[in-house]
């Protein structure tokens, strides 16, 4: 008896849309190069990508959820939650999308000032020719031309010396609520994920109070196998999964073939045991 292959599923990485390098076409063309079969987009706030990337995604032949990854403040930080397996022209998802997208603008220039204050003039001005999006001005543009004018090594230099959470440039904002953004998912028949649980700054008292209030809110999924995450989170999160009753989803959060810590299709499989979310949405 034959065995069907086990799929190699990817659900989270950036386009030009947001913050990517790479078109949504080209990321389609590249996943299944890299022998991804199961295949999402999943730009910061926004779904401009989506048509494109499911064209392609069905002319190399891999199969394609709609995907976005929503921004969120809960106990005053940003969190960000993916949603998966939705429709991509639901009215309430875009207009709620739109509303969280409002301000970016104002921030970067407020985060340009900062950058100048610190001796790094012009730093607004510089990062917009890396922006594919004007509505989606972010940090990591910022950082590109930080590295690019020589002002620091890399990108996570950047993020840790001058544009983190806690950086000195850092402006925060307020986006969506945790509930809304579950709300806006589910009404468009999506799933509700966390994106890198591991990257988020919390004790471990307000780690269990967020997974707790995302399991009351509804939400249906963490990622466990993650680029943003060490290999020794797998196995943490892989257990959190199964203490909540999560579904599990993975993704390598691919920005960039040279900034990326993980290339599309990279990770390895999720631990057997798991649900995987994409079996709910297939």
């Amino acid at each position: 008896m034959s065995l069907e292959p086990t799929p190699c599923a990817d659900l989270h990485c950036h386009s030009t849309v947001s913050d990517g390098v790479l078109s949504p076409d080209a990321l389609a063309r590249r996943a299944a190069e890299r022998g991804v079969t199961i295949w999402s987009l999943t730009d910061h706030d926004e779904l401009g990508g989506q048509s494109l990337a499911r064209q392609t995604a069905l002319e190399v032949g891999i199969r394609y959820l709609t995907g976005v990854e929503i921004s969120v403040t809960w106990a005053r930080q940003t969190v960000h939650i993916v949603g998966l397996g939705f429709d991509a022209d639901n009215a309430v998802l875009a207009g709620g999308l739109r509303a969280t997208r409002a301000g970016r603008a104002a921030r970067a220039q407020r985060m340009g000032d900062k950058l100048a204050a610190l001796g790094m003039p012009g730093a607004f001005e510089g990062a917009l020719p890396f922006v594919g999006n004007p509505e989606l001005i972010s940090r990591t543009h910022f950082a590109r031309y930080l590295v690019q004018a020589g002002y620091c090594p890399d990108i996570q230099t950047v993020f840790d010396r001058y544009l983190g959470d806690d950086g000195p440039a850092y402006d925060p904002m307020q986006w969506a609520t945790l509930e809304s953004a579950i709300h806006w998912i589910h009404g468009a028949g999506g799933l509700a994920v966390i994106a890198h649980p591991g990257r988020y700054r919390y004790t471990v008292l307000e780690r269990m109070a967020f997974l707790d209030t995302f399991k009351e809110l509804g939400g249906d999924a963490i990622e466990v196998v993650t680029g943003s995450h060490f290999p020794a989170q797998y196995s943490e999160f892989a257990q959190i999964a199964r203490n909540y009753g999560f579904m599990a989803s993975c993704g390598s959060d691919f920005h960039s073939p040279t900034e990326s810590r993980h290339d599309l299709g990279s990770l390895p499989p999720l631990p057997a045991d798991l649900k995987r979310v994409w079996e709910a949405l297939l």
